[in-house]
């Protein structure tokens, strides 16, 4: 029998509640905007996919499947390049990490279904469809080597350093309120040196810029409410300066007064023009050292190069912002010779190269 205290709610009325409280969360700084922000989005597709006029406490494990098999044939309308399956209409379908996630927020949809007396039981829990291990990254999303991170860096750096001739010319033909090559060239530096998440990078405003003992902070307002304070290169910080004391005012239109990153509007750069931003600098890329990127891509170069240079790996965690050292793994990529390299240099015989065996 079904117990008394269980609620015959709809599909789309639970999801509305569960988004109201997701948002709640958000609003107290015990959830950050951008997880929320995922969270609501997928639920939403949950309802359409399951039937929103549908009782929740319906639902069987055997729905679920259905649910999570649909979604993974949904086309993913955000991306219409890349090596991923397509269908007719040329979209791709769903990454193997996109349906992780999906079904990620599924799970925790039910888990907070049962506390509030939604359902009897948990339909997760029947769940025969496994998700699909995601594999090797797409490469736009690997780590760059350190001759594709040299070039784009190095033009990250030209752009600052010679802002009156803008990629390919284009800088010249603009006028100069609309004149972004100090924002970019601090835009990728940022990603590539620091490892900032999208969110992070274009949620950060001026006053998150300090100088403590002589050396510049940044302070990073991360996931679950944590704040991490990332001391920056020098060359980042010559950027920086730059374009706090240049670039910034000239797309400065009095509307985000906060803000680091403007758009030539002078609003806020959103976190989808971020990708135009990397393209942009790629293009002042040798052809020999380019290689298509995102800005995912840029953080696990981050993490790639600072674990492969030996660097503590806590120091790795807390720069880019994870509560745990076993997250590092999804962020680090192998890189041609470094096994070779380490093992001419060990740790407990010291330099073995060029030493003949006995």
């Amino acid at each position: 029998m079904r117990p008394a205290d269980v609620q015959r709610v709809s599909v789309a009325e639970c999801v509305d509640r569960y988004a109201e409280m997701v948002r709640a969360k958000a609003s107290t700084g015990a959830l950050a905007p951008a997880s929320a922000e995922v969270y609501v989005r997928d639920v939403v597709t949950f309802a359409a996919l399951a039937g929103e006029g549908r009782v929740l406490d319906d639902l069987t494990g055997e729905d679920v499947d259905e649910v999570l098999l649909r979604f993974a044939r949904k086309p993913d309308e955000r991306r219409r390049r890349g090596a991923r399956p397509v269908v007719a209409g040329g979209a791709p379908l769903q990454s193997a990490a996109s349906q992780a996630r999906f079904r990620r927020s599924v799970s925790a949809f039910f888990r907070h279904a049962v506390v509030a007396g939604w359902v009897q039981l948990n339909p997760m829990q029947a769940v025969t469809v496994r998700p699909k291990q995601r594999g090797g990254l797409r490469a736009e999303r690997r780590a760059l080597t350190v001759e594709q991170a040299e070039g784009l860096l190095g033009a990250a750096r030209g752009l600052a350093e010679e802002p009156e001739a803008g990629a390919g010319g284009a800088g010249a033909r603009r006028r100069a309120d609309q004149r972004t090559e100090l924002r970019d060239g601090l835009v990728v530096l940022l990603l590539a040196a620091v490892g900032p998440r999208v969110s992070e990078l274009t949620g950060a405003n001026v006053e998150d810029f300090f100088v403590n003992g002589g050396t510049r902070y940044w302070r990073i307002f991360g996931k679950g409410g944590r704040t991490r304070d990332v001391p920056l290169p020098r060359p980042v910080v010559e950027v920086l300066d730059a374009y706090l004391a240049e670039g910034r005012g000239l797309l400065d239109r009095g509307r985000e007064p906060k803000a680091l990153l403007l758009s030539w509007r002078g609003r806020r750069l959103a976190r989808g023009d971020v990708q135009g931003v990397i393209d942009r600098v790629l293009e002042r890329v040798d052809g020999g050292r380019r290689r298509s990127v995102t800005p995912h891509g840029l953080r696990h170069t981050t993490a790639t190069h600072l674990l492969a240079a030996a660097t503590d790996m806590d120091a790795v965690r807390r720069v880019l912002g994870h509560a745990d050292l076993s997250t590092l793994g999804r962020y680090r990529d192998e890189l041609p010779g470094e096994l070779e390299a380490a093992m001419r240099v060990h740790p407990l015989l010291g330099p073995v190269e060029g030493r003949r065996g006995g």
